[in-house]
């Protein structure tokens, strides 16, 4: 770098620069400032605590050649002014040396510039946990009383996300992402009970309330009921069903449909959309402005592949319902898969709400059952057949046996095999939709809002022996 390069360190400042160090014929910028805060607990106590603070940079460079657009993508954390001209050059020797893109598009243009684009980071710290911890330790001392033991982590992470083009988009967005994991156990660790909640800021998380649902699941674990597996009319909490939704939310790439090799691919060529899903009046949908689970409003890739692109990098995204009142309405698209399918451009979005069941809180929902099963969350879920969307995955901390409106005590774990889509066909009740925390993705995606669903024949292929 030349003595005469500025000594940049604010994150619009990066953004600036390396788009004036450019020598491709486009160019995207994205500087990702982070932040992280959390708390650890096991046995009642709290364990560790720690703030840590990143920042990671990517250099989209584009070069225009004889036989097409060719892209090349570097990203790197920790970058220092030195080392921001060897990354640009870095990307621009990737786009060099590759072949053409076939997503290759035009960069976004005309999209208006977000207010407090040069402003600096939001960040998270130790104060967000201010209400929490000390709820928290009283939370410990009730379960210490009551013979519980509580294990968990509460993290909260801010992303500060600036995006710069050499067609003159400046777009920033701020995402807060909470979640907390909540585990109670008996002190033999025979019983074992699981509560998650996602949260914008721990304002909204209660403790002593997840404390005081894990004690009743902990009661009704005190006795045991063996089960063989077979197909049982079961009850899936939020949390179940968002992490096999999400899952379907990531298979829907109208790409994948239209050529044959998913779901939603129909019989004899073309996609599904337009088919009736569901029975019930069920909208699958996000929404970037959805009220508590806000999300970036404009596409933010970091790499090309499957239902993003690079060059889409500032596109806006919108509300999109993916099924609308029981039909495939939408499925994800670039603008060029878009292009080769004809079908609309809908880019993925941050969040995801399932609604249009009914009033019914799960607790109303087991009291009008007659005799079933009662799922706390799902664990290590994997795709068996992507033609069906066939998954298969485990059950944990927590089956019960309900009967005649009760639980009546906790059952062996299962595997289980069955495809998301196939649930919403087969659905005969849909609750009231609340906030969850999927326990299986919500390392990747925590935004989701769903309802309990009734399956009337839930297939538990085997038993498992996890707790």
């Amino acid at each position: 770098m030349s003595a005469r390069t500025p000594r940049t360190s604010k994150p619009h400042e990066i953004v600036e620069r390396a788009l004036e160090l450019s020598r491709a014929d486009a160019c995207v910028v994205i500087a990702d400032e982070e932040s992280s805060a959390n708390l650890r607990w096991a046995g009642n106590a709290l364990t560790t605590n720690g703030v840590t603070r990143g920042r990671t940079l990517t250099v989209v460079a584009t070069v225009d050649g004889k036989e097409g657009t060719a892209s090349g993508v570097v990203s790197r954390s920790a970058v220092t002014p030195d080392e921001l001209e060897p990354l640009v050059r870095a990307a621009e020797a990737a786009a060099r040396g590759a072949g053409p893109a076939e997503d290759a598009q035009s960069l976004v243009t005309g999209v208006p510039r977000t207010p407090g684009f040069t402003e600096a980071p939001a960040e998270t710290s130790p104060a967000v946990f201010a209400d929490f911890a000390p709820a928290l330790g009283e939370a410990f001392a009730r379960a210490r009383a009551g013979g519980r033991e509580l294990y968990g982590f509460a993290n909260h992470e801010m992303t500060s996300t600036y995006l710069g083009t050499s067609t003159g988009l400046r777009l920033r967005h701020d995402q807060p992402n909470g979640t907390l994991e909540l585990n109670a156990k008996s002190p033999d660790r025979t019983r074992s009970a699981w509560a998650g909640r996602a949260t914008r800021d721990f304002t909204d998380v209660d403790p002593a309330a997840l404390d005081a649902e894990l004690a009743v699941r902990l009661g009704w674990a005190e006795r045991r009921v063996e089960l063989p597996a077979g197909r049982y009319e079961t009850l899936l909490p939020p949390t179940a069903v968002a992490d096999l939704l999400i899952y379907q939310y990531w298979s829907a790439s109208g790409r994948d449909a239209a050529e044959g090799r998913t779901v939603f691919s129909r019989p004899g060529g073309g996609t599904r959309v337009g088919d009736r899903l569901s029975e019930l009046p069920l909208t699958l949908r996000s929404d970037p402005a959805e009220p508590g689970l806000e999300t970036a409003p404009f596409v933010i890739a970091h790499s090309s592949g499957g239902d993003r692109s690079v060059f889409d990098n500032g596109l806006p995204v919108g509300a999109t319902e993916w099924v609308r009142a029981g039909e495939l309405n939408r499925l994800t698209t670039t603008r060029h898969s878009a292009a080769l399918t004809g079908l609309p451009v809908a880019p993925p979005v941050g969040n995801l709400v399932l609604e249009g069941g009914g009033d019914r809180s799960l607790a109303e929902m087991v009291a009008a059952t007659e005799r079933g099963l009662l799922l706390t969350c799902l664990w290590y879920i994997r795709e068996v057949d992507p033609a069906t969307l066939l998954l298969t995955g485990l059950t944990r901390d927590g089956v019960y046996l309900v009967e005649n409106g009760e639980v009546v005590g906790e059952v062996n774990n299962f595997r289980f095999n069955e495809s998301p889509v196939g649930l919403l066909g087969r659905a005969t009740e849909a609750g009231r939709t609340e906030r969850t925390l999927p326990r299986e993705w919500g390392d990747w995606f925590t935004r989701a809002a769903m309802p309990p669903l009734r399956v009337p024949d839930f297939h538990m292929s085997s038993v498992s022996q996890g707790v």
